[in-house]
């Protein structure tokens, strides 16, 4: 770990660039917040919705273009046309409405706020495409903080989307190379060809990598907000990967407990219902495992995260909480056990306060989230939806019952307390910003 004093750092300008997004901005904040507390200069590019929370860890707020902006709405509200899709199609229109096709103009917003703020590093989540462009245009050095699992290929892994486990062994390395012809050929081959197009109409020269990895070059630095126990072996990681630990976001400034919240203190095992912050189907998860686990000797807490037609989900059993939100930082250290779609975030923070987890993973990469869950140990994976009440039951008895799970959630989490997460973090990005984007190879190695 590179660690030196505050006083030895050179004071940088730092650009943030983050897609207008929650899962996008909560692990950003951490670090932000360290690095203007070092005395950097901080700019950070990003919706309107999250202005607040830019300048509350002392950064300065760079709006985006609004067009550009869907902070504060649905991905149906933002994007019409993708409501009632699921599957395949539902992640590939996803990846290309989201994060290609608004990369040209991120890159245009950009590119002006540096003629103003000659930044000395940008830092971007990993498919804040813009920030990347500008990245390859200027040389500015980019380093990346991931908003989900590992995204580049490996030699002893399967392509995401699959939720498929790692495979190093010389037949587990065909498969994977089988299994990566057929994506960037037969399944995914429309995303290479619009990522070449998005590439083409920038100015930028074709990239001959696999699909999802031919939009933009690697970055000089890349930063995962997990620790090595929850992530797939490799022996080909990309030059420059570091684990930093946890960034989980920064507590709310007022959190005003829901009326029951001394329920939480009782004899019954606590679990939390969960689908993140964008998951809107109701019948997918919340409802079944409601039903699941309606007459069982356990507190259910519920937590929305979006504006769902909840009345589907009453009359309520005399067992279940149900509110919009609560913060993770208040709530997961009460809870036993966690059901949830495998949001990445929600997965990291349950797993930092040692609760193991049932995943029924749902759409983008929630697969292979679940898919690191079950190599860890950490808790039960079920199969993709629809997912059966009896099949619920049986898994969230297990991870209550069966100490295994809950001794790996308990060892992720001893790893996670290990590491100052944004201290690491802001001391990579320094030394980036110190050499002109050549920083130390390889960060923790098994």
């Amino acid at each position: 770990m590179i660690t030196r004093p505050l006083a030895e750092a050179t004071l940088t300008r730092v650009l943030i660039a983050t897609t207008p997004a929650p899962g996008h901005v909560v692990s950003m904040l951490e670090v932000a917040g360290e690095l203007a507390r070092r005395g950097h200069e901080v700019r950070w590019y990003t919706g309107q919705a999250f202005q607040r929370q830019v300048e509350r860890v002392g950064a300065h707020f760079e709006p985006m273009s609004p067009e550009l902006d869907f902070s504060g709405r649905s991905r149906e509200e933002a994007f019409p046309e993708h409501a009632g899709l699921s599957g395949l199609a539902n992640f590939k229109i996803g990846v290309r409405d989201i994060f290609y096709r608004t990369a040209p103009r991120q890159m245009d917003d950009l590119s002006k706020i540096l003629e103003r703020f000659p930044a000395d590093c940008i830092l971007a989540d990993d498919m804040c495409y813009g920030a990347c462009f500008v990245g390859e245009r200027t040389g500015i050095p980019v380093a990346w903080l991931a908003n989900s699992v590992y995204i580049w290929g490996s030699r002893d892994t399967a392509p995401l989307g699959r939720g498929l486990g790692p495979a190093s062994s010389p037949l587990g390395r065909v498969r994977n190379a089988l299994l990566r012809f057929v994506s960037d050929h037969v399944v995914m081959r429309d995303m290479r060809q619009e990522a070449d197009r998005v590439r083409a109409l920038v100015g930028l020269d074709r990239l001959r990598s696999s699909a999802m990895e031919n939009i933009a070059r690697p970055p000089a630095l890349y930063l995962l907000g997990t620790v090595p126990s929850f992530e797939f072996p490799r022996s080909d990681l990309l030059p420059g990967t570091h684990f930093v630990g946890p960034l989980l976001g920064v507590p709310p400034e007022h959190f005003d407990p829901p009326a029951w919240w001394e329920d939480l203190d009782g004899d019954r095992p606590v679990v939390l219902i969960t689908q993140g912050t964008t998951a809107n189907d109701i019948d997918g998860l919340l409802r079944p495992a409601v039903r699941a686990l309606a007459d069982q000797e356990v507190l259910v807490v519920v937590t929305t995260g979006s504006d769902l037609d909840v009345e589907r989900l009453r009359p309520l059993p005399a067992n279940v909480r149900l509110e919009r939100f609560i913060p993770y930082h208040h709530l997961l250290p009460r809870v036993d056990a966690m059901v949830t779609n495998g949001g990445y975030n929600g997965v990291n923070a349950a797993l930092a306060q040692g609760v193991p987890l049932v995943v029924v993973p749902g759409s983008e990469e929630k697969p292979d989230v679940a898919a690191r869950v079950e190599w860890a140990g950490a808790g039960v994976v079920l199969e993709r939806r629809p997912v059966s009440e009896a099949d619920l039951r049986a898994a969230v008895t297990t991870v209550l019952r069966d100490g295994s799970h809950r001794r790996r959630a308990r060892a992720l989490a001893e790893e996670h307390r290990s590491v100052d997460a944004p201290r690491r973090a802001a001391d990579l990005i320094e030394s980036m910003a110190d050499s002109q984007g050549q920083i130390p190879t390889g960060g923790i190695t098994r």
